[in-house]
């Protein structure tokens, strides 16, 4: 279950909004014959790579897969099928699979059809996998990422706005390859004033993710970068002001202009869900990740540390908003890795 695990990891980016997937074949007498793994969207399932790279020798034999083999027709016909037509006698899953479509309705036409079946082997390892596609599909939202650059004394930038750079370049190609496996970056209206930034994954990654900028009063420069390279991503501006006049060198530029109704957040969150967008990157500044934080709203934090030491009581933290009065109310995280990547120090956690 664990090689099937790693060969899942390989679809990240690729395969959203469906769930990453792997799979491993063992034949009759418990030597591997076969793996595979779900590796684009709308193509063939990992159970179904798997049997083809195993061919006869599956037939007596046990699968292992990270998730319930599909009992539907979608994009593809039902996994059930191939597993019962390729004479597997086992099946050992990892999880349950929580799409209304499938929900159980897989593990139970293998039992009726007379296969063994077990559920749960390295089920926590197959829920963190697929944490973003469980999110979208139970809460209707996309996993939020929250992305920061500080100072050993938690700033993300000077008095005066400088942050180029705070992190090294091994630290921000990191970030490039996070970008290429998201559906959305976000920034707020005050990152695109300061910075101007490109905000595409250099070099390319799996997905060309759309650029949001989230400025509630729909004032923005009628001249950037992103306007310029609307072709080459897209780009969305998400407002409670779609009409505002500064918004026409946008819309003329082929930009989306995303009404949101109600509070920003919540309200900006449904609408990605509904596009089934699986995973986004809020990318700052403070007052957005502060906004999100507020909204209780972030899921894991790729936070890079710098040795370096800014001060000053003007400079921003990353967070800002209107934040917790009492310690008993902070947000804990859980899932802690940590990386020195040349002196810069990533930390990644999600919440616990």
């Amino acid at each position: 279950m664990q090689r099937a695990l790693a060969l899942a990891v390989l679809g990240r980016g690729f395969v959203e909004p469906n769930p990453m997937v792997g799979a491993v074949l063992l034949d009759a007498n418990g030597a591997v014959v076969g793996g595979g793994f779900h590796g684009r969207f709308g193509g063939p399932h990992a159970e179904v790579n798997a049997l083809a790279a195993s061919g006869d020798a599956a037939r007596g034999g046990t699968l292992f897969v990270t998730l319930e083999p599909c009992c539907h027709t979608g994009k593809t016909p039902p996994c059930t099928e191939a597993v019962l037509k390729s004479g597997v006698r086992r099946v050992v899953v990892a999880m349950a699979d929580p799409f209304p479509a499938v929900a159980g309705g897989g593990l139970q036409i293998l039992r009726d059809n007379g296969l063994s079946v077990d559920v749960g082997l390295c089920e926590a390892e197959a829920e963190r996998l697929n944490a973003p596609y469980r999110m979208l599909l139970r809460q209707h939202r996309p996993w939020v990422i929250a992305k920061w650059a500080m100072s050993l004394d938690g700033k993300i930038a000077t008095r005066n706005g400088d942050s180029k750079w705070i992190s090294n370049a091994r630290s921000r190609a990191k970030v490039h390859e996070l970008r290429g496996r998201v559906d959305a970056i976000l920034v707020g209206r005050g990152t695109l004033l300061a910075d101007d930034p490109l905000l595409t994954a250099r070099p390319a990654g799996a997905r060309i993710a759309a650029r949001i900028v989230v400025s509630a009063s729909g004032k923005l420069p009628e001249t950037c970068q992103w306007l310029l390279t609307v072709a080459q991503a897209p780009v969305i501006v998400a407002t409670t002001a779609p009409d505002a006049r500064e918004l026409a060198p946008w819309r003329n530029a082929g930009a989306e202009i995303l009404g949101i109704d109600g509070p920003m957040i919540p309200g900006l969150l449904a609408e990605l869900g509904r596009r089934r967008m699986t995973n986004i990157l809020v990318e700052g500044g403070a007052g957005l990740l502060g906004s999100f934080r507020d909204a209780d709203a972030i899921d894991e934090v790729h936070a890079y540390i710098a040795p370096v030491s800014i001060g000053g009581v003007n400079a921003l933290s990353p967070l800002g908003g209107v934040g917790i009065s009492a310690m008993v109310e902070a947000v804990r995280f859980g899932d802690v890795s940590v990386e020195v990547l040349d002196g810069d120090v990533w930390i990644a956690a999600r919440r616990a």
